[in-house]
């Protein structure tokens, strides 16, 4: 009886890593395959979907290329990394008070409405006494990056508070869980920080509203002056949209939005339209310290997800890995989904377990015979 119990543990342990090396083959239950990464020399990581070539190496510190018909992200460098976005935050401080309000409803600026606006930032010009529409103020936040014009809108919306929190549970609810929102508009703040992926997130969101569209895309247009009927004009200052400062415009750009502080270094979402496909670049803080760098960095990214797009069609997507860091526990939407994910991770590990189970007890009671045979084989060759 001896040997039959060490026959059955050879046979269950050979049949455990047979199965385990093809649960390990296919990899993880749903779970999309992965491209393997390149490195850019120092130590990021640069990944492309499968069925693509490799991406530009570019000096950004992240990135991504998204492929907005298909909704697949082509290309990533450190796609979760928690950077400092700068007035790309802009983008979800849109996203959440675009729908609050008629572009015609008109707003008298008082004095309150600015107070607050941080030394340095990049102003659009509104001043207290004068009348604007709200068209008027998103206009400012889009061309100019005005954040006196942000700091307008959240009054008219309720205030900081209520803004800042409009924001997160936006981000929270696009899933965007890189990032932690501190400022209406960018502005460096202690514990703020969004992601290249998160970026992505919010303007695919927002090219989805004609609103963000059209005020995202728009080059130029007329802003009220102080204290009169008379305006002024502002320029978008996305340089590869309107092409200024020794940047040619890119062929169907959208716009988006562009971003500078003194933490986060430049930063740049756009996306742009060519034969009926959509790509959108993100880039956070190009290393390279030319002028015009996040700009004609995004230029090559967006080149390749052009060329790269047709092959895309096909292609595996980047896995859409969560966030590294850990989950912001004020967040009860958000402890709902990572329990859900846990929960659906745990079922799948629990079905692969049975399955293993049953394979095993299978494959043992089909050798009993045979082990039972060579057990009287053995006893009629012993010496009696």
């Amino acid at each position: 009886m001896a040997r039959f119990v060490g026959f059955y543990s050879c046979i269950t342990k050979s049949v455990v890593a047979c199965s385990a090396g093809a649960a390990i083959a296919v990899g993880p239950v749903g779970g999309i395959a992965a491209a393997v990464p390149r490195s850019d020399g120092v130590g990021h990581q640069i990944q492309t979907a499968p069925g693509t070539p490799d991406a530009p190496d570019v000096s950004a510190l992240s990135w991504t290329i998204t492929d907005v018909g298909t909704g697949k992200l082509l290309a990533a460098k450190e796609p979760h990394l928690h950077l400092p976005p700068a007035s790309t935050l802009k983008t979800l401080f849109a996203l959440a008070l675009l729908p609050q309000w008629p572009a015609s409803t008109e707003h008298t600026a008082v004095t309150a409405d600015i107070a607050d606006v941080a030394p340095g930032s990049s102003l659009v010009g509104v001043h207290e006494g004068t009348s604007y529409t709200v068209g008027d103020l998103w206009r400012g936040v889009f061309l100019s990056s005005g954040n006196d014009a942000v700091h307008t809108l959240a009054r008219l919306n309720g205030g900081t508070d209520l803004t800042l929190a409009r924001m997160q549970a936006t981000a929270d609810r696009l899933g965007a869980h890189d990032t932690s929102v501190r400022s209406l508009d960018g502005y460096d703040t202690p514990g703020q920080y969004s992601s290249a992926y998160d970026l992505s997130l919010f303007a695919q969101a927002g090219l989805r509203n004609p609103d963000f569209r059209r005020y995202c895309g728009t080059k130029s247009a007329q802003f009220p002056a102080a204290g009169g009927p008379n305006s002024f004009g502002i320029q978008n200052t996305n340089r590869l949209l309107v092409g200024s400062h020794g940047v040619e415009p890119y062929p169907g750009l959208i716009g988006v939005k562009n971003g500078y502080t003194s933490e986060a270094g430049n930063t740049l979402v756009t996306a742009a339209t060519r034969h009926n496909r959509t790509i959108l670049v993100t880039i956070m803080n190009p290393q390279d310290t030319s002028a015009n760098a996040v700009y004609e960095e995004s230029r090559q990214l967006l080149d390749w997800g052009f060329d790269a797009a047709p092959q895309a069609v096909t292609a595996g997507q980047l896995p859409g890995s969560p966030s590294p860091a850990a989950p912001r526990h004020s967040d009860a939407a958000h402890h709902g989904a990572v329990a859900a994910q846990a929960s659906t991770s745990a079922n799948a590990s629990s079905r692969i377990t049975r399955h293993l189970e049953a394979a095993v007890a299978l494959l043992t009671l089909a050798s009993v015979p045979f082990v039972i045979r060579a057990i009287r084989r053995r006893r009629s060759r012993s010496p009696r």
